[in-house]
């Protein structure tokens, strides 16, 4: 599974966040913010590791969780080629419309000499 996958359940999406506030959490914090069994957050857990998202570092008795970096970095590459692409497009709008917008205007400035000439002639 891969990180858009894996994002894509806001269960998922609720422990990335909760991280991304806290740094890292042990296994029983993050179950403590859902009113769901262990076992399921422990699931969504698993998979956030799969889709590397999350490290886990065990700790005597305790499972600790933290965003992996590398994994982010990569989304967020991703979300600036989008916002790149989406900017580019949206520049390319605004030229187009400047354009239309100078035409109609230029024609609306042909109406009018018209209808002040067939005015002056009548």
């Amino acid at each position: 599974m891969d990180m858009f996958e894996a994002l894509a359940d806001p269960t998922r999406r609720h422990i990335v966040e909760l991280l991304a506030a806290n740094g890292e959490l042990a296994a029983t914090a993050i179950y403590e913010q859902f009113h769901v069994s262990p076992q399921a957050v422990s699931q969504h857990l698993k998979v956030l590791r799969e889709a590397k998202v999350v490290e886990m570092d065990k700790r005597a008795q305790k499972h600790v969780y933290r965003l992996n970096p590398q994994t982010l970095s990569q989304f967020e590459a991703w979300v600036q080629q989008m916002k790149q692409r989406w900017e580019e497009r949206f520049a390319a709008l605004d030229q187009v419309l400047a354009i239309e917008k100078k035409r109609l205007a230029e024609c609306g400035q042909e109406s009018s000499d018209t209808m002040s000439k067939d005015l002056e002639a009548q």
